[in-house]
């Protein structure tokens, strides 16, 4: 069977993508599951080979199917777009946000031309976007246009536990004023999608409790007996199969061990201290709802690491692992 291609688009230039790219694609157990298409700048790779010192020799490409697919190899789409007398590594430009964009539009013209399987991403820089005049906050809202995907879901997958988010990017009181039974019974249908999407068909949804001890029938707060409880005996009448409100205080504990397929999480924060406590690393990012896959490193640019070669690549290996695995879901 061939290996899938996952395009990698290699992030902020100015941030430690580039040096966990090509760590991660010299590693011998990427190679044995991807071929992989790095889109990013020629010189900014050059660099990142030099600073990881790692055993690679760059082969431009300008369409996957003239890869060179051998071990030691980075099959590279260069885009050319950094000015190297205005680059400077660990530092926010607008350049770079630029840049880290227009790496993303190439990687996903050649998922939605289906000429790759998936897109594997790596962290771009919010400040260095908007310097760079990119009318988007994140991976999500960029995904979502250029896919016209509207509302993209987001699922974390670290060691089988699957994790989707209710809420993302609002404050904490705004993301409690979103806990209803609309939103809920809307977000779990489209979660049963996804999880269709990625071959999951058997077991159960697990919906995370809000308050402590889920509220403890209205003795710590409303929302659990006003809002997710109907939500869920509305979605078990429809046919889904649901369980909660379950204490957030347990119940990753219990999809960890495999009693739950997946939890939904009701605000950023709740999932993320989860998953990310079980395993930093190898929590990965899957954008859900889109007509392609995308996976990424669930981590920043950390520019202040950036250009020292110590950054670890576990997270990019897994990433590409897990675009590699769900692949052949989206054909």
């Amino acid at each position: 069977m061939e290996k899938p291609l996952i395009a990698i688009p290699i992030g902020d230039p100015a941030g430690v993508g580039p040096e966990i790219v090509a760590k991660a694609i010299a590693d011998k157990g990427t190679f044995d599951i991807a071929r992989c298409v790095v889109i990013g700048d020629k010189k900014i790779m050059e660099n990142a080979i030099q600073i990881v010192k790692a055993p690679l020799t760059i082969h431009a490409i300008s369409d996957p199917s003239e890869g060179k697919w051998e071990y030691g190899v980075i099959n590279l789409i260069d885009l050319d777009n950094i000015d190297m007398s205005r680059f400077k590594i660990g530092e926010v430009i607008g350049m770079c946000g630029k840049a880290a964009y227009e790496y993303i539009e190439k990687s996903v013209d050649l998922a939605m031309k289906h000429k790759v399987a998936a897109v594997a991403t790596t962290p771009i820089n919010k400040e260095a976007l908007k310097a760079g005049n990119v009318p988007f906050i994140g991976h999500t809202e960029i995904f979502g246009a250029l896919t016209k995907t509207e509302d993209p879901l987001t699922m974390f997958e670290v060691r089988g536990m699957r994790v989707f988010f209710l809420t993302r990017h609002v404050s904490l009181a705004d993301a409690c004023k979103l806990v209803t039974k609309e939103r809920i019974i809307d977000y779990v249908k489209r979660c049963f999608d996804v999880l269709k999407k990625l071959g999951v068909t058997d077991g159960t949804m697990a919906i995370a409790g809000l308050n402590p001890h889920s509220g403890e029938h209205g003795l710590f707060g409303y929302e659990e007996v006003n809002e997710v409880t109907p939500a869920v005996e509305e979605l078990k009448k429809q046919g889904y199969n649901v369980a909660g409100p379950i204490g957030a205080d347990s119940v990753f504990h219990q999809a960890l061990i495999g009693r739950y397929n997946s939890v939904l999480s009701l605000y950023h924060d709740q999932g993320h201290i989860a998953t990310k406590t079980l395993d930093f690393e190898r929590t990965i990012s899957i954008t859900g709802g889109m007509p392609i896959l995308r996976t990424s490193v669930d981590h920043g640019t950390a520019m202040d690491i950036a250009g020292t070669g110590v950054v670890s690549e576990v997270s990019m290996i897994e990433a590409i692992r897990l675009a590699a695995k769900y692949a052949p879901n989206f054909k």
